[in-house]
């Protein structure tokens, strides 16, 4: 499993970030994204803090990449803030899309899109083709997610995202240890997102872009 959406007690996981990684590695996991919620307010403490957590590589047998999730953030301020994040050394910045369980601003999605600092934009709802295409350009992946309330537009997210060609990946959005699940697991969900076993294991595989 390699997952590059998760959360700490450093937004609002239940989590300190060596007890995450060791959870993660019981379960199968071959590397790990820490991306806690982010604004303007706190991007820097959670960088600075979370970054601490790479010893975790030394320990066990796992990749541990830092970064953020840029959450509620006006569209027009994701930019800055993505680069931001990423001059302060994040490996991994995702964005919280419009998912349809919380009132996230109408323009993430397309604002997220066209920007090369973001790598991953999180339930994205109900993306158009047209914005899933520009991801598709601006090689910004589309999460097929595990969390439940947001796995709800999943098999729109596939079926648009297999249209525009974009690249998929499988995350948990992890915030509590019961949100961590198995490669195995991981393929279901993409599965009941409407796609083919064959389909659901280049899914997860596209994930093997984050990893050395």
């Amino acid at each position: 499993m390699i997952d590059m959406h998760t959360h700490t007690i450093f937004s609002d996981g239940e989590l300190i970030p060596s007890e995450l990684v060791r959870r993660a590695v019981v379960h199968g996991y071959r590397a790990i994204g820490i991306t806690d919620h982010a604004d303007f307010s706190n991007v820097e403490h959670i960088l600075k803090n979370v970054s601490k957590a790479k010893y975790l590589e030394d320990e066990l047998d796992i990749q541990v990449k830092v970064g953020v999730e840029i959450t509620h953030v006006p569209p027009r301020k994701i930019a800055p803030l993505a680069k931001m994040a990423k001059d302060l050394g994040a490996e991994i910045v995702v964005v919280h899309g419009e998912t349809i369980n919380e009132p996230v601003m109408p323009g993430t999605n397309a604002a997220s899109v066209e920007l090369a600092d973001v790598d991953i934009l999180a339930h994205p709802g109900f993306i158009t083709l047209e914005e899933a295409e520009i991801a598709k350009e601006n090689d910004v992946c589309l999460e097929i997610t595990a969390r439940n309330g947001h796995n709800r537009t999943n098999g729109h997210v596939a079926k648009i995202g297999m249209e525009a060609g974009a690249t998929l990946v499988v995350d948990t959005d992890t915030h509590s240890p019961g949100n961590l699940i198995t490669r195995d697991f991981a393929l279901k969900v993409a599965m009941g997102a409407g796609l083919t076993e064959k389909q659901a294991e280049a899914v997860l595989n596209n994930s093997l872009k984050f990893i050395e």
